[in-house]
């Protein structure tokens, strides 16, 4: 994979799943084919959006395999290879490849709180193994763990093929020091929706953006705008998205997504308990904020 074609808006994809809670491949593949006609420039699977933590790694493995299929080479395939072991991660990614991912993206662990050597450690046995890129993926409120700009770096200079990182920390500082210290090329992802714009400003080469399932058109128009040079514009509708994004605390995350997404017609499902719908009093404030925002609510 060419590492300039990371880049862009890349929906944090969520995993469809029928009303008894089974992942739904056909699904799966509807809501792909919909972000690609809205014109994203890759799509994001088996992320904390697409719930890995309550997936098998069976399931995984063939979310892999229906998303490289569906997507059949239109746009980059990303998929999420996160695990608490640096064994299943490394199985993970090793599966990743196999299906025919362009890219992994591979968070931190969780719960757990490695140092910076243990950390190293776990990435460098993952970089080893398979020879597709791999963004890091930092998202320390949910996994209560840092990759510090000084490990990045290190694992960026030496392992080719640890290209980026995608960062969720909303610390717009860390951003733009991953961007300053780490190598030539290395591309830096914005992971918090709210900060598309401003990360574009310092240098970012896109998003992976959890709320283009409700709303890609919205986060493709920041991205393009941007890259035509109208800042103005791209402002305007980073603020038009922004209701979105805040909108996520109104339930456990990611219901928020799944419900907003099959208000625009999109089959997401529930999502896997414990994590249950919405109250009918919070799906309303969801409905209206969509409303709000001039999306077309079928649903």
């Amino acid at each position: 994979m060419d590492t300039q074609k990371i880049k862009g808006i890349i929906p944090a994809v969520v995993t469809p799943l029928t009303e008894q809670e089974e992942v739904d491949e056909e699904a799966l593949e509807v809501v792909l084919d919909r972000l690609i006609h809205k014109g994203v420039h890759g799509v994001f699977t088996v992320g904390t959006t697409g719930e890995f933590w309550a997936l098998t790694p069976e399931e995984k493995r063939r979310i892999f395999r229906r998303t490289v299929a569906c997507t059949a080479g239109r746009v980059p395939v990303y998929v999420g290879t996160c695990a608490n072991s640096t064994r299943e991660a490394v199985m993970l990614s090793e599966w990743a490849a196999e299906a025919g991912a362009d890219c992994i993206s591979v968070l931190t662990p969780c719960f757990i709180t490695p140092t910076d050597d243990e950390q190293f450690k776990h990435y460098a046995a993952i970089a080893k193994a398979v020879d597709i890129p791999i963004l890091l993926y930092g998202n320390p409120d949910r996994t209560g763990v840092k990759l510090s700009v000084g490990l990045t770096a290190r694992l960026a200079e030496q392992f080719p093929n640890i290209v980026g990182i995608k960062d969720s920390s909303g610390d717009l500082t860390l951003t733009t020091e991953y961007i300053r210290k780490c190598p030539k090329g290395f591309r830096t992802i914005m992971g918090r929706d709210t900060l598309i714009f401003a990360g574009l400003m310092h240098g970012v080469a896109g998003a992976i953006a959890a709320s283009a399932n409700i709303a890609p058109e919205i986060g493709v128009a920041i991205y393009e705008h941007f890259i035509k040079g109208d800042f103005q514009k791209a402002l305007e509708y980073q603020d038009r998205l922004a209701p979105l994004r805040l909108a996520f605390t109104l339930g456990s995350f990611p219901i928020v997504l799944k419900e907003g997404a099959e208000m625009v017609g999109l089959p997401a499902g529930p999502a896997r308990a414990p994590i249950g719908r919405l109250s009918p009093e919070k799906r309303k404030q969801l409905r209206d904020i969509l409303v709000g925002m001039g999306l077309e609510v079928v649903k």
